[in-house]
């Protein structure tokens, strides 16, 4: 229970870090005296960082052994946090969210093999409920608990509370784990396969992420970074291929359940992240919520996610898991259907009820995925497998965030240009409209600015529909890719990782 308990706080630390800064960055742009695109830095070297040191847990694990790699990350986690709050500057700021993110890559893929190897093959199952608990509402949490932190105590304890939850962490981590270390050999250096894999995910993540603002391939140099991070996959993929000790275990792509599994994973987490990420932005810019209201718009998410998961954790044996993932996508899709259908005057009852549904999603999302991808490895490999998928997957979610906030923008100029070819002289509304500002004592330009603003909410949110719409469809037509992967027998699948993480 302790070990559950302390590998579940670490985890949580972790995803959470990632989505509770999104909702701070006016507060520490301004705080620190740089623009709030120059702010957008705090979450983009975390990410670079963190997806290029996540596929190094296999290796790193086998050098030096499971539970003392995953207490140095949380300990070193703790440091990096603690000296981020005290940054006094932007680029002091930024180094040492890389570091963070360096340091933070291998815990959520050590915490599920550690969790895995502490069940008997009977509990897998709840196992791996247990831990998706954890991973599915810390992003949701995120913008709760960033936002009141912000708003009520200052942005720098949204790294400070890591360091109580971090040090109790690795206290109890180490204390029950130290006994049952991994064995460990001394590999050699893979610095070539390092060295690319640097340059190819730091290329595709900073490309995501500065892509909207330098307006994607009609910039130079988001061109010139896309030409780098093919380039850089490619001599990757055929590099570790043929490397005798590669730094990233390819091979895996080999099993069928391995690649069908972390493909619908990586896609139904992408466009369950770029939502995620949308709906409060929206909520924020659009529809006046501050960032708590927002944050707590979102937060029942977590209810049937919680009651639900232990349930779908227990039956995963002798349930198909594919029929299971197939029910979550359908249950987000129906949960996005009644999204689209938002307007300007949805009360917060409206926004709250298909929130809580997406509760029963995530509880039937992340289990049966994660056993189909990880069914029938072998025990040495779990690591590299787990660390593996997690990157495939947190990539995923950054191309889902730039994807669905790029679209967002696209479709709201389009919407936005459609709208004001109404707003006319010669329209009736539009004459009411301003000569009642006019009367409440606007000049002609703040009345026209009004109405300009009236134009700008709604074309944003029949923009936010559109994508909530875009989104349901996907989801359907992700059905079939969970049927890609075969069958687990009866009693294997998590169990089957279970068994191999003893």
């Amino acid at each position: 229970m302790w070990g559950t308990l302390a590998l579940s706080a670490a985890t949580f630390m972790n995803v959470l870090d990632t989505s509770i800064a999104n909702v701070s960055l006016p507060a520490i742009a301004g705080d620190l005296g740089v623009s709030p695109n120059q702010g957008t830095w705090v979450i983009t070297s975390f990410g670079v960082a963190n997806a290029i040191a996540v596929p190094l847990t296999g290796w790193l694990s086998q050098r030096f052994g499971q539970v003392r790699l995953f207490t140095t990350s949380i300990l070193l986690f703790v440091l990096t946090s603690w000296l981020c709050g005290l940054a006094p500057n932007m680029t002091t700021l930024i180094i040492l969210r890389v570091l963070q993110g360096l340091v933070a890559g291998p815990m959520i893929p050590l915490s599920q093999a550690l969790l895995l190897s502490s069940y008997p093959r009977a509990l897998a199952g709840l196992a791996m409920a247990l831990w998706s608990m954890t991973t599915l509402v810390a992003p949701v949490m995120g913008p709760l608990l960033g936002g009141w932190i912000t708003d009520n105590i200052s942005w720098p304890w949204i790294f400070y509370i890591n360091i109580p939850v971090g040090i109790g962490a690795a206290l109890i981590t180490w204390s029950i784990f130290r006994k049952r270390e991994s064995l460990t050999k001394k590999l050699p250096i893979d610095s070539v396969g390092l060295a690319l894999l640097v340059i190819w995910v730091g290329s595709l993540q900073i490309m995501l992420d500065k892509g909207q603002e330098l307006d994607w391939f009609h910039s130079g140099e988001v061109i010139a970074l896309a030409v780098v991070a093919l380039v850089g996959l490619i001599a990757f993929v055929i590099w570790e291929l043929t490397e005798e000790h590669p730094v990233v275990d390819l091979t895996l792509f080999k099993r069928r359940n391995f690649w069908a599994g972390a493909l619908a994973l990586s896609i139904g987490y992408g466009l369950f992240f770029g939502n995620v990420v949308l709906l409060p932005l929206w909520l924020q810019q659009y529809m006046g919520y501050t960032a708590t209201d927002a944050g707590r718009v979102l937060a029942p998410v977590g209810i049937f996610a919680l009651l639900l998961s232990p349930l779908v954790g227990k039956n995963i044996a002798r349930v198909d898991p594919r029929k299971f993932a197939a029910f979550a996508f359908l249950v987000f899709a129906l949960v996005l259907w009644m999204r689209s259908n938002f307007n300007t005057q949805a009360d917060e009852f409206t926004i709250l009820i298909p929130t809580v549904i997406q509760g029963v999603a995530m509880a039937f999302f992340f289990i049966p995925l994660v056993t189909i991808t990880l069914s029938g490895i072998e025990p040495e490999r779990i690591a590299a497998a787990s660390g593996l998928s997690n990157f495939v997957r947190i990539t995923a979610g950054s191309f889902g965030t730039s994807i669905a906030t790029t679209i967002w923008q696209d479709r709201a100029a389009m919407h936005h240009a459609q709208i004001s070819e109404y707003v006319t002289q010669g329209s009736v509304a539009t004459s009411s409209a301003l000569s009642g500002l006019a009367s409440a004592g606007l000049t002609p330009e703040q009345a026209l600015g009004t109405v300009n603003r009236l134009v700008d909410q709604q074309a944003y949110m029949l923009a936010a529909n559109d994508v909530f719409y875009a989104s349901a469809v996907i989801f359907l037509l992700l059905i079939p890719v969970v049927f890609l992967a075969r069958r687990i027998k009866s009693g294997a699948g998590g169990a089957d990782a279970a068994a191999g993480a003893h």
